[in-house]
């Protein structure tokens, strides 16, 4: 066991988090594993820019998926039916973050810088940071990554080449982490991408609410092995 969930944190309590901007809680620290797992034991994640202090946020509300509350739209359902993809789970780590981390529209630069990769790959490397990885004719074209600590999955990022290809790895990701027993994917902060799937806010209480019920001690982790999912 790294450690359990009941212990004096180092971080302010989460009522002290700012209302603008929305849930920044700290600043300073490191990425260490042990500070990462005790942060998002606790609902809290790092988001700053590179060569600035380290930030950590809070949100309230907070955007989560229960997997039992997935949404598949027709016209998805008929992507995932066609069966031309393939779904690997930590094959490719590294390679998904970095995808994740390209500009986007609208976006001046990137969260996902190496020293943010470099700590993330370590949580990998512990068998407790995952990649969902969507390919189609050997190659990698989209996917999303987070960590796992109990019986949730914290949501970090997703990237799509083709169409459709994060909300597949979504899709297989809920449905795997269901038959897991897993009871909550935090998504952080909403989106309509994400909302269009069947994610939804609560408050921040309940979300600490639901962490205390699901995350009771944060064992080393394995790699991940899917089984096929039906999809239907």
């Amino acid at each position: 066991m790294l450690f359990s969930n009941r212990f004096h944190s180092s971080f302010p309590p989460l009522e002290n988090a700012l209302k603008v901007p929305n849930g920044l809680l700290a600043s300073g620290g490191d990425l260490s594993p042990q500070r990462l797992l005790e942060a998002y034991s606790r609902g809290i994640f790092p988001w700053f820019n590179e060569n600035e202090p380290i930030l950590w946020w809070s949100p309230n509300p907070r955007m989560v998926l229960f997997p039992t509350e997935l949404k598949i739209s027709r016209s998805l359902l008929k992507t995932l039916k066609k069966d031309h993809y393939q779904i690997r789970t930590d094959c490719s780590f590294t390679q998904v973050m970095q995808a994740c981390a390209l500009p986007r529209k609208k976006q001046a630069g990137t969260w996902i810088h190496p020293e943010m990769i470099a700590a993330y790959t370590a949580l990998h490397e512990m068998g407790l940071a995952h990649s969902v990885e969507t390919w189609i004719n050997g190659a990698l074209v989209g996917g999303l990554y987070g960590v796992a600590l109990g019986k949730v999955f914290f949501g970090e990022s997703m990237f799509s080449r083709v169409p459709d290809a994060s909300k597949i790895a979504l899709v297989h990701l809920a449905k795997q982490l269901q038959s897991w027993g897993f009871g909550l994917i935090d998504c952080q902060v909403k989106t309509d991408h994400l909302t269009s799937m069947g994610a939804r806010e609560i408050s921040r209480i309940e979300f600490s609410q639901q962490l205390d019920t699901l995350i009771t001690e944060i064992e080393p982790g394995n790699k991940w092995n899917f089984n096929r999912v039906l999809i239907e």
